[in-house]
Order: C-alpha cells, then sequence, then structure tokens
C-alpha cells in the first residue's frame, strides 16, 4: 500500500508546505500551519481514469458553449420572506450554491437558520442536520419561536457520508448544516474541526450541492478576532460568505456579506432579537438616532452609504488633555489610522492644534464605518468636543476631506440629503458637489427638499465657518 503523506497547510492564506515553520513563507502569518493527511494514492492511474474520477464536479458534462447561449432564466432565485436576508443575498437564494453564515456564539444563527427553514419547508423538500443539538433541543426551540414546524425534516447525524446518502434519499431542494466545524469523514484520520476535516466535508458538501441544484447553507463558528475558523480555502470553495454581528447586551444584530458570487458585498441587513426570533428592522436610522433631548459638545449626525441604502448614525467624539507622553488616538468603529491622518489636516489647514490632547471617537451603535464619507463628520465633531460647544441636532454631515484640505464628494449625495430629510433634519454640510441642483440656482425646489438648509462647502475653512 501507498504510504500515507502529511501536509501542512496555512490557516490564513491557504497556502500548503512539505514542513512545519513557524512562520508561513507566504503571509508571513506565525502560528498558523496545521498538520493534515492526505489520502494515500496508488500507484499509476492514466489520464483517462482522473478525467472520469474527477467528472461532473457541476453536475453536468463539460461542453462547449458561447457565453450568449447560456441561459441564465433557467435558474431563477428564490426569495426567502426575510427581506433583509433577501438584501444581503442580492435578490435571494440561487440554486445550487454554498452558503457560509458565521458569527460569535449566541448571534442568533442558528434561530436565523431555523426560521428561513420552518418557513421553506412549506413549499419544497428541506433538510435541517444538526451535530451540535439533539432534535428536542430544535424543536424546543421552533415551538418557542411559534414556527411550523411541518414538511421540516430532521437529521442529527456528523458523518459527512451518511448525510450525503440520505441526500441522495430525499433529495431536498434547501440543506442546513449547523455546523460544518463538527462534521468528519471516516477517511480522514485527523479530528473533527481540523484544517482537512473541515475542508474535506465543505467539499464534499459542496459537491453534492453543485450536481443537484440544491441549496446548501453552512453554519460557521468564529475564531477570538472575528473571522471564520477553518481553513482560508474553504471561503474560496463557497458562493457566499455571510457575517452576523451583534453583542450579546445589545437587542439589534447586523447582517453582512463579505462574498457573494451573486450580489454586491458590504451589504447590510439589520435585525432585532425579540422573543419570537430574529425580526427585521424595516428603518435601520431610527436604531442608531435614539439622542437626548439635549444636545452635547462632539456629538454630531452623520449619513453613511450602506451597500444600496443610505444609513444615519450618531458619531461622538470627546477631546481631553492628555497627561501622558504620547497622547492616545482611539477609534471605535472608524479606522483609527485615518482618524490620526484628518487630526494632522485639522492641525494644518485649520489651525487647531490637537498634539497636547487624547482623541477618542465613537460610532453609537456599534456601526463599523468603512467609507470615506465620515471623513467630514468626524474632523466637525472633533472641533465641537475641543471647543466644548454644541452643534444644532438637526444638523447632518457627510464629505470626504484630502489632505489639502478640500471637502470632496461621495457617492450617491442626493439619496443621503433626502434619508437626512425624511428623519426630519433641517440643515446639512455637504460637499459643493453634492448639492442637488435645484439648490446651487434660485427657483422652486424640484428635489423634494423643501426646508432643508444645505450648504456646500469645498474646503475644511468654508466648512468651520458653516459651524
Amino acid at each position: 500500500m501507498a504510504k500515507a503523506k502529511t501536509a501542512y497547510v496555512c490557516n490564513e492564506c491557504g497556502s500548503d508546505s512539505s514542513k512545519w515553520q513557524g512562520q508561513c513563507s507566504d503571509c508571513g502569518a506565525w502560528n498558523s500551519l496545521q498538520e493534515i493527511r492526505l489520502a494515500p494514492t496508488g500507484g499509476h492511474v492514466n489520464a483517462s481514469a482522473r478525467v472520469s474520477a474527477a467528472k461532473g464536479y457541476a453536475g453536468v458534462a463539460s461542453q462547449l458553449q458561447d457565453l450568449s447561449d447560456v441561459d441564465v432564466a433557467s435558474m431563477p432565485r428564490l426569495g426567502t420572506g426575510i427581506s433583509e436576508l433577501d438584501r444581503v443575498l442580492g435578490g435571494g437564494l440561487v440554486p445550487g450554491s454554498a452558503i457560509l453564515i458565521g458569527g460569535h456564539p449566541g448571534a442568533g444563527k442558528s434561530t436565523l437558520l431555523l426560521q428561513l427553514m420552518c418557513s421553506l419547508a412549506q413549499y419544497m423538500p428541506a433538510l435541517y442536520i444538526t451535530g451540535e443539538e439533539s432534535l428536542q433541543q430544535v424543536a424546543l426551540r421552533a415551538q418557542r419561536l411559534e414556527l411550523p414546524t411541518q414538511n421540516l425534516k430532521m437529521l442529527t447525524e456528523t458523518d459527512v457520508e451518511a448525510i450525503l446518502v440520505t441526500c441522495a434519499q430525499l433529495e431536498p431542494k434547501l440543506i442546513v448544516v449547523d455546523s460544518i466545524q463538527v462534521m468528519q469523514l471516516a477517511d480522514i484520520s485527523s479530528a473533527p474541526g481540523s484544517v482537512s476535516q473541515v475542508r474535506e466535508c465543505a467539499a464534499a458538501l459542496t459537491r453534492y450541492a453543485k450536481q443537484s441544484d440544491a441549496i446548501l447553507l453552512l453554519v460557521g463558528h468564529v475564531t477570538k478576532d472575528g473571522s471564520l475558523a477553518g481553513p482560508k480555502v474553504l471561503e474560496h470553495m463557497i458562493d457566499c460568505s455571510l457575517q452576523l454581528e451583534g453583542d450579546n447586551d445589545s437587542r439589534y444584530r447586523t447582517l453582512r456579506s463579505h462574498k457573494n458570487r451573486f450580489g454586491a458585498v458590504n451589504e447590510l441587513g439589520v435585525f432585532a432579537m425579540m422573543e419570537t426570533g430574529l425580526k427585521e428592522v424595516k428603518n435601520p436610522s431610527s436604531i442608531f438616532l435614539s439622542r437626548g433631548d439635549t444636545s452635547a459638545a462632539g456629538s454630531l449626525v452623520m449619513v453613511i452609504w450602506e451597500g444600496s441604502r443610505p444609513l444615519l448614525v450618531e458619531l461622538q467624539a470627546l477631546v481631553d488633555d492628555s497627561h501622558m507622553n504620547n497622547p492616545r488616538r482611539v477609534a471605535v468603529g472608524l479606522d483609527q489610522n485615518r482618524l490620526t491622518m484628518l487630526l494632522a489636516v485639522l492641525h494644518r489647514h485649520g489651525g487647531l492644534h490637537t498634539g497636547d490632547q487624547d482623541v477618542f471617537v465613537n460610532v453609537v451603535g456599534g456601526v463599523r464605518v468603512s467609507e470615506t464619507g465620515a471623513d467630514l463628520a468626524m474632523l466637525l465633531a472633533i472641533v465641537s468636543s475641543l471647543r466644548d460647544q454644541a452643534l444644532d441636532q438637526n444638523l447632518v454631515v457627510f464629505g470626504e476631506v484630502g489632505l489639502s484640505g478640500e471637502i470632496r464628494p461621495v457617492p450617491s449625495g442626493q439619496e443621503r440629503i433626502r434619508e437626512a430629510a425624511k428623519h426630519g433634519f433641517k440643515r446639512a454640510i455637504v460637499p459643493i458637489a453634492n448639492v442637488p441642483k435645484a439648490h446651487k440656482s434660485a427657483g422652486k425646489d424640484r428635489d423634494g427638499l423643501e426646508g432643508m438648509d444645505i450648504i456646500g462647502v469645498r474646503n475644511l475653512q468654508e466648512a468651520l465657518a458653516a459651524l
């Protein structure tokens, strides 16, 4: 018999090495190599045997075809009945796709999938596979959430081969595996949750989904830093990667897509954890604007763009005298390096020095802002805290700040202003290029923004003067 081979795979980048080493030679990560055992190979295998063994990964025979002749109408999207989930998925579920949903323990992954499965099981064959809970636990959760439990097939199993046999008999169109870290294959000697087990189990389940046009939903655990546990190659196998985020002390959860082959990434779905499960939040801006009746220095509302819709969030800044040689720069929900850069721009082009001050910036509600449209709001909130002067509660701000102090326009500026006007804001400081044309010219307001005082600024000096 051929001897089993051993390889070492990096959890960060997926590269393999013939021997273990402390640092990955490709991505530079430390202590990221894990041992996997490769399946033993026999003797010489001819080319035709290899082709027949690997044939049909997508379930159909390979043939040449023009791209214009591909029929896309034969793969319609399946609506989940949950509009926020459909938004993140790009319009619904695609047959033959593999979707990975990750999140911290208690975020609501199993609750969301159970709601989805109980709803869609009334219209199509659905199979819920749990390897971490008993059937009684799942039934109790469904009873507590008041979900329809008819027609949903349940299976408690961790052996992937037994799961594939059951799927071949039942032929479900929707499959949930909770979770991929507890699944195992008998041919692999390593323990469940290891790199080799997770990779091979996910590959076998994904192969079945491609061949049968079934929708596969995998639940994945996350590590301490919030990334998905397991090999990095797992993200390359799947078609869509979703992350369910939210603190245990908060009732709100955010669902964000990090990879989507059938839609846009960085879409955001907002849910509220209720007694009857996760409920959609139709107007997410309202939950992030729970401000007090009195205005405070350093508090400001900005409009960010998440995926395909605007979102109003509150930004808070605190500037205080530093008692250390190196003043602290802390940004929660924002890029800390960008905060340092904007403080230098404020000193050079705004004439305000913060070199001896501690600067703290926080986005209320736990929202993570990655776009540059929050630059101007961040600087104006810092100036408000530095001068201990409260800003108008009816003021909303957005815009990108350049290194020379210019205020650059941001995408979808008019939609952001409309969202602010819908929530009752009366004044806006925006880049001059984002001001609607009806406000630039004298005449009637044709944009539906009557009563909205929109101030367009070209540089940082004009923005500070507009305060």
